[in-house]
């Protein structure tokens, strides 16, 4: 019971620690503590490419760590005394203020900082290593200066980053051959010695574990963004088997297809009228909205071409009832461009046509490749967009026999498709409402009127 009792008690003070700490969190203080350490970060980073930012905030990180560290070894040494320390203490000191100027450096190159960094680190810990010996373990830093070599130059600059490991691990060898036990400069204690070698070693396999942590996480980090930039662009299936099988040309044929075109009508005036930035931002929420609706039917974005949107249904992956898919996609992106004119008061009609059949599909192009579908549905479909009605959906034979049973259809009699020649077309008008036994009724929830 007591112990009960205690835990209960413990409550409100946790509450009230938790509650605190948010206060201090949301404390304009802190706000301006995480500005300045922001700014700190990012000195000299500005122009250039987010990837090489990122790349100089770590240095600049790495530089500032570099300086905290020295500036304490120097006190540090100077309270262990100033006289026998004293060319240490300078070290430290001169290693502290070149360490300052790697954030300015960046204004001459991406890789200023890296050489001041990697040449500064080389040439003291040969120095600190002469003054007190190999027994101090300093030398042992120079494999974290090789693995640092990746983080900072990034792993593009292979030709630089090869002799410096290289160059890295003869000094290890040469400052372990040069300065034995008894031949440092400075004769420190033995216990002073044995701290020495315990920082650097625990310092080393924390500073190589952080150093191929972040690397790991850069990488991780690049993948996910390919991998979100290639779904955002391909179909989520051809992008596994680009991935499965790199450079193999993807190429399909599906027997049963269907393609949808839609076009915004008088949609080069209604620019004019508007402006840029205005037709812009209302063809990108018309687009958001009709790539959300696609989703949610199941089918496929292929393009949008200035304001006329394509999908398709039944590819990459077959389905049971494309036509059907589209045909309520169809709708709903009507009342979609219905809802903008109510809310907007500009004139927004969409014509859509509507086709099925055989499609052949595959990547295209090598660099700013797509997915893309070819065929005679295709080219029906953008046809019939073109014969259809401002408000309307025109449908081919092959979409009103797969559709009569399940949508009210209007005949627009035979007309000529060029191309294809006189054909039979519908307007598509209403999808039927099921009624409780499953049977089709003639009201509809899902109408463009």
């Amino acid at each position: 019971m007591k112990a009960e009792g205690d835990q209960q008690g413990s409550q409100p003070g946790s509450g009230m620690f938790t509650h605190a700490l948010l206060k201090l969190r949301a404390s304009p203080f802190v706000g301006r503590v995480k500005n300045a350490l922001r700014r700190l970060a990012r000195l000299g980073t500005e122009g250039y490419r987010t990837d090489i930012q990122r790349r100089l905030v770590v240095m600049n990180l790495i530089s500032y760590l570099i300086v905290l560290t020295t500036l304490g070894y120097s006190v540090q040494n100077y309270f262990m005394g100033y006289e026998k320390y004293a060319p240490v203490i300078y070290l430290n000191l001169a290693v502290f203020f070149v360490a300052l100027l790697v954030p300015w450096s960046h204004r001459f190159s991406d890789i200023a900082g890296g050489l001041i960094i990697i040449v500064t680190e080389y040439i003291a810990l040969f120095l600190f290593t002469a003054f007190l010996g190999h027994e101090s373990g300093l030398h042992l830093q120079y494999f974290v200066a090789a693995a640092a070599t990746f983080v900072v130059f990034g792993v593009e600059r292979w030709k630089l980053i090869v002799p410096l490991v290289l160059l890295a691990i003869a000094l290890h060898v040469l400052a372990w051959y040069m300065f034995p036990e008894g031949s440092a400069l400075i004769d420190a204690p033995e216990h002073v010695l044995r701290d020495l070698y315990l920082q650097a070693a625990i310092t080393t396999g924390i500073l190589i574990a952080a150093t191929v942590y972040y690397a790991f996480s850069l990488a991780e980090a690049a993948k996910a963004e390919t991998d979100a930039l290639l779904r955002s662009i391909l179909p989520d299936s051809i992008v596994e088997r680009i991935k499965k099988h790199p450079g193999r040309a993807i190429a399909d044929s599906h027997d049963h297809a269907a393609i949808l075109f839609t076009d915004i009508s008088g949609f080069v005036a209604l620019a004019r009228e508007l402006g840029p930035e205005r037709i812009v931002a209302l063809l990108n929420e018309i687009v958001s909205e009709f790539d959300a609706l696609a989703e949610v039917h199941g089918v496929e974005k292929i393009k949008t071409i200035g304001d006329a949107y394509m999908a398709a249904a039944g590819i990459p992956v077959p389905v049971d009832n494309p036509s059907e898919r589209l045909a309520r996609l169809a709708i709903d992106m009507q009342k979609v461009i219905a809802r903008l004119r109510e809310r907007t008061g500009i004139e927004l009609t969409m014509r859509v046509g509507l086709a099925s059949g055989p499609v052949m599909a595959g990547v295209i192009g090598t660099r700013k490749f797509t997915y893309d579908v070819w065929g005679d549905a295709v080219n029906l479909a953008a046809r019939l967009e073109n014969k259809s009605r401002p408000g309307a959906i025109l449908v081919c034979p092959g979409c009103q026999r797969d559709l009569a049973h399940a949508f009210r259809l209007e005949s627009h009699g035979v007309i000529e498709i060029k191309g294809v020649g006189e054909q039979e077309t519908w307007f598509l008008i209403e999808e039927h409402a099921r009624s409780d036994d499953g049977s089709r009724e003639i009201k509809s929830t899902r109408s463009l009127h």
